[in-house]
């Protein structure tokens, strides 16, 4: 390198360099946040135990973080409670848009201060190449709660004390230490009204707080990451366009277009809507139960539209009984992981506790091959547990290469094939086997 070099000249030219602050005084980060349109904002360090293990994906997005600003921008009620499901999705897009648009005004004050900072986007766009795996880089939620915005209710959706849920969130990554922090609020405002419960049509809301994160994607994010794979494997597959027809409506195929042009759309996200938390929103429930309840629940539980559902699943047999008016369409999940590693940590979240009511059972299994390893399951009294290693006596010792196995799931390779090729061995009841499929039939 030349130190003749025109930058190099014009740069010696300005006044000395000078590094960035090493800190900042939180009130200035608030009065910044506030000052470029944030509703509500709270400050945390990035040592705080809550991001551990978040804090791997923000150091490897921006390596200078050590402080994160959370955002909330509010949302419009009466667009999310719609029954018009395409003005809630405009009011999604809208908020969206404004958060994202914050976060970079945000850096761009920070910037003026010599401060280092990235914004981050508040859903979309993620780092797909890890799809279906971790995708995101900073979870909004978990962050969120850790800076006092709100605290999550049974329908996972971040409750603000003053603005409900009616709220998004965005994540500033702050480049120099905080002189102080936000504390996490000392109370849920979620009222467990079960509202959500009785509004989500695909049954992933559990009364109990128990939460089917894949019924909730398969249904919800019909339109996002795999349901659109799922379509577009369905359009490969279709020999004609009546062929094609017979699988997807008119509507839904207008329905993607819309969201490939304008922004892919929720199907529902009436959990969202229904939730009456938030000292801003609660007054109308508090006054007359029955009537919100007429006026906002009763409309979306009336309201007919597909409810997009696996086959054999929990979500199927709720949707089929409690809402027998809607139009149920079997669908595949289209989410397929690419590792051993990926699928045993979404099983949790894949798991039909429906469907495994009278099975106890522990499973060992030995994935060998590209990928080795050795993971218990045990099912019982409708839960599941998973351990590294091979722990307890087993019911059903399971014995698989690992690609073969990873084809299985993605519906490339049958049971009897891989039993016939010995790729998969088992010692035990082969119905204990049937049994396990069951619980995952997505």
């Amino acid at each position: 390198m030349k130190n003749d070099h025109p930058t190099i000249r014009a740069f010696q030219a300005q006044a000395q360099y000078t590094k960035p602050p090493a800190a900042i005084d939180r009130k200035t980060l608030e009065d910044i946040a506030r000052e470029c349109g944030a509703d509500d904002v709270g400050i945390v360090r990035l040592d705080r135990k809550e991001l551990d293990n978040d804090r791997p994906f923000i150091l490897r997005a921006f390596p200078q973080t050590q402080t994160l600003v959370c955002i909330a921008v509010r949302m419009h009620p009466p667009a999310i409670r719609s029954t018009a499901r395409s003005l809630a999705n405009l009011e999604f897009h809208a908020a969206g848009d404004e958060a994202n648009e914050i976060a970079r005004q945000i850096v761009d004050r920070l910037e003026e201060l010599k401060i280092p900072a990235l914004s981050t986007a508040v859903g979309f766009p993620m780092e797909m190449s890890d799809f279906p795996g971790r995708s995101w880089i900073v979870s909004h939620k978990v962050v969120a709660e850790a800076a006092g915005l709100g605290r999550m209710g049974i329908h996972r959706n971040i409750i603000h004390p003053v603005f409900g849920n009616f709220i998004l969130l965005n994540t500033v990554l702050v480049g120099a230490q905080v002189s102080d922090e936000s504390k996490p609020l000392d109370y849920n405002p979620c009222l467990e009204c079960k509202l959500c419960v009785a509004a989500c049509p695909v049954g992933a809301i559990g009364s109990d707080g128990h939460f089917d994160a894949v019924s909730c994607l398969n249904h919800n994010y019909r339109e996002f990451m795999g349901g659109f794979i799922d379509w577009v494997k369905m359009v490969a597959d279709s020999p004609s366009s009546g062929a094609y027809q017979e699988k997807v409506s008119d509507q839904e195929t207008a329905s993607l277009w819309q969201s490939l042009s304008f922004g892919a759309n929720y199907k529902s996200a009436y959990c969202l809507a229904v939730c009456p938390a938030g000292e801003d929103v609660i007054g109308p429930f508090l006054s007359d139960k029955a009537g919100f309840v007429r006026e906002v629940l009763n409309p979306l539980q009336d309201k007919i539209e597909p409810l997009y559902v696996v086959a054999e699943t929990d979500a199927e047999a709720h949707a089929a009984k409690r809402f027998p008016h809607k139009v149920i369409r079997r669908i595949r999940s289209g989410i397929t992981p690419s590792t051993v590693k990926q699928l045993v940590g979404s099983m949790p979240l894949a798991f039909q506790r429906g469907k495994s009511k009278g099975i106890h059972a522990t499973y060992h299994f030995r994935f060998t091959g590209r990928e080795e390893m050795d993971v218990t399951f045990l099912i019982a009294a409708q839960k599941l547990s998973i351990e590294s290693g091979h722990v307890e006596k087993a019911d059903l010792f399971v014995t698989v290469d690992s690609t073969e196995w990873l084809k299985f799931v993605g519906k490339k390779r049958s049971l009897p094939r891989m039993l016939a090729t010995r790729t998969l061995r088992f010692r035990g009841n082969p119905r204990l086997l049937a049994d396990f499929g069951r619980c995952f039939p997505t």
